[in-house]
């Protein structure tokens, strides 16, 4: 078996069913992320959800999938056909690309490169075109305002995201996931974690997640009492399956990023307690609650307060923190509390 695992099939075989085994951790998860979201929306809302389809409701997500599949796909008059269908296709596979470096646990990750954040934003920043590509080609003037701002949103927010992951690199001295969750190996537990060298960044990288993924309260692109539905409304069926699968998968990685980056990923909070892709995935998931109950009970931003916020308040702060961080890091300030590369991160 080894010996074939060394040969170019083999290797080939084995990268595939690697990328499988992610694909459907990630598809499986966003099923169940859905339920959670209209849950928690529910009992805000002080109602009871999802509740007929399976036990508890927990099969209401596969059925409005399935029907979504099976419906005939309506095309409008007057679109362009080809980047009209690969708009979605194109957001679905970007989202799903960036899982490619994202380790779930130490040395579980399909590929263990040295610039692993500069490859998620890179591909992150590519998926402002699927939404583009869908607002022009619907042929809608709705759909080609929705999509306009939500290059605008993405763009602006990718700066502040930038600017504050840099802190990070200084601090680490790498863009490697592995390492920076290494550097907040401490023996402390969570308060060796990065979010409390970095706490005033945390705040404003999970603002600015809401805003990169069009999240409520900033979802003004499918602002419904303005644009209908934004850069989808002339979409259905399986397309519009796949622009949705695409915005949940990629606020599932920034939730991914965000425990990686400020609270030790796989790592225990409490010291003495075993490491592991459980902690990841709890973590995930609790980042994952508060994006719903942001939904849930934080009033929508007009368009103008939103990129004011995201220049004039984000932007600057982010690249003060940046100055800081590089003094900090430089001095060694509390025995390089921000300079985990000099203590072996």
């Amino acid at each position: 078996m080894n010996a074939f695992l060394e040969t170019g099939l083999g290797i080939t075989v084995l990268i595939a069913a690697q990328s499988l085994l992610v694909v459907a951790f990630v598809m499986i998860s966003l099923v169940f992320l859905v339920y959670a979201d209209r849950k928690v929306w529910a009992a805000v809302q002080m109602r009871r959800g999802p509740n007929v389809v399976g036990p508890w409701g927990l099969l209401q997500t596969f059925a409005d999938a399935l029907k979504f599949v099976v419906k005939e796909v309506v095309i409008p008059a007057g679109v362009d056909r080809p980047v009209y269908f690969l708009a979605p296709l194109l957001s679905f596979i970007l989202a799903m690309l960036a899982w490619a470096v994202i380790p779930f646990n130490d040395g579980w990750v399909l590929a263990d490169i040295n610039v692993a954040i500069l490859f998620v934003f890179a591909i992150t920043s590519l998926e402002v075109y699927g939404v583009i590509m869908g607002g022009w080609a619907s042929n809608s003037k709705y759909a080609f305002l929705g999509s306009l701002r939500s290059a605008a949103q993405m763009v602006s927010y990718e700066v502040s995201l930038g600017l504050i992951i840099i802190g990070v690199i200084i601090s680490t001295g790498s863009m490697n996931f592995g390492n920076i969750v290494a550097a907040q190996d401490t023996g402390w537990g969570a308060l060796g974690w990065y979010w409390l060298p970095h706490l005033p960044m945390v705040v404003l990288f999970f603002v600015s997640c809401l805003a990169e993924t069009n999240r409520p309260p900033f979802d003004l692109p499918e602002a419904e009492s303005e644009l209908v539905a934004g850069f989808m409304v002339e979409y259905g069926s399986t397309p519009y399956l796949l622009f949705m699968a695409g915005e949940y998968i990629a606020i599932f990685l920034m939730c991914a990023l965000i425990s990686l980056l400020f609270f030790g990923g796989w790592l225990s909070p409490i010291p003495g307690l075993p490491d592991g892709f459980h902690w990841m995935f709890l973590k995930m998931a609790f980042f994952f609650f508060l994006f719903a109950m942001v939904k849930a009970i934080v009033p929508r931003y007009r368009y103008d307060q939103l990129m004011r916020i995201g220049w004039k308040v984000f932007l600057p702060l982010s690249l003060g923190w940046v100055v800081v961080v590089a003094f900090l890091a430089k001095f060694e300030v509390l025995g390089g509390f921000w300079a985990r590369w000099a203590i072996g991160g």
